[in-house]
């Protein structure tokens, strides 16, 4: 196991320590389990980072690291959703894209020749717009501007959803063709 991959590993066991501190009853809960956040999110940077920099890629990483974001991602949504912080159409929408993400890439890894769905600039501008949207709820900013976030975010998901469906279409399709040729 590199290290990248124990950042990331690092970054799944944040997950409890962030609900630890959200449902806390301490003085500034909220802003505290966005600290974690914001330290998983810096960690989600430098693990890709060191990876690609040091030739530390592996399947293990490839795997664990989507896993970590979603894991994150659901963990952040159902808080919120919980205390009533976003309305529960954002869970459900984001939630719905999410699980089809995670059966494509299982479809892919399983049955398709473990293939991996590439992240693109579509999923990282929707990433970036979820930590946007959790962060402006972190720091207390006003509420139409959280609300107009996590609308972004929704429809950024939705785009990026489409984008990542053609390239799952034309994986399988470009695998259906390999095996013909064989």
């Amino acid at each position: 196991m590199n290290i990248a991959n124990m950042i990331t590993i690092l970054r799944i066991l944040l997950i409890p320590v962030y609900l630890y501190f959200f449902y806390s009853s301490l003085r500034n809960n909220i802003l505290l389990a966005g600290i974690i956040f914001i330290i998983a999110g810096i960690s989600d940077v430098l693990d890709g980072y060191i990876a690609r920099k040091y030739n530390m890629t592996s399947r293990l990483g490839i795997v664990l690291d989507p896993i970590a974001d979603k894991l994150m991602m659901f963990t952040i949504l159902i808080s919120f959703t919980t205390k009533g912080i976003i309305s529960v159409w954002i869970l459900i929408a984001l939630g719905i894209k999410e699980i089809a993400m995670i059966s494509g890439g299982a479809i892919l890894y399983l049955f398709k020749g473990k293939q991996v769905m590439p992240s693109n600039k579509y999923g990282k501008v929707a990433t970036l717009s979820f930590y946007a949207a959790t962060l402006s709820i972190v720091f207390k900013l006003p509420e139409l501007l959280s609300t107009s976030l996590f609308f972004l975010t929704v429809a950024l998901n939705i785009i990026a959803f489409i984008n990542y469906f053609i390239i799952y279409i034309k994986m399988g399709h470009n695998r259906l063709n390999d095996m013909v040729d064989k």
